[in-house]
């Protein structure tokens, strides 16, 4: 038996860094070198696009996303490589922001 892909994520024009898989919610949610994380269905649609605050004000100061982590629940945690933690629900909206000195892994 040959492994077939289930569906093709696109969306992203760097390499991906960091991804998480929500089955209870049928979410593939993925982040690139240089750019957002985006949230696919299970069966490949773009859904949505999770933009850092601080990239809102300027490609400068674009967010390196290097962990994600989704819940059941709906809320979806990234980790930028700058330190700063954001917590947004699938539906796209940032709900909170935190910063740390420490290096997480």
């Amino acid at each position: 038996d040959f492994a077939t892909p289930r569906a093709v994520l696109t969306g992203h024009d760097y390499e991906i860094t960091c991804a998480a898989i929500c089955a209870e919610l049928g979410l593939v949610i993925s982040g690139s070198k240089e750019g957002p994380c985006l949230i696919h269905s299970m069966n490949g649609d773009l859904l949505r696009t999770l933009e850092g605050p601080e990239r809102l004000q300027g490609p400068e100061n674009c967010l390196r996303p290097k962990l994600i982590q989704a819940s059941r629940e709906g809320h979806c945690v990234i980790y930028y490589e700058n330190g700063l933690f954001c917590v947004f629900s699938v539906n796209g909206r940032l709900q909170a922001t935190m910063e740390t000195d420490d290096k997480i892994r």
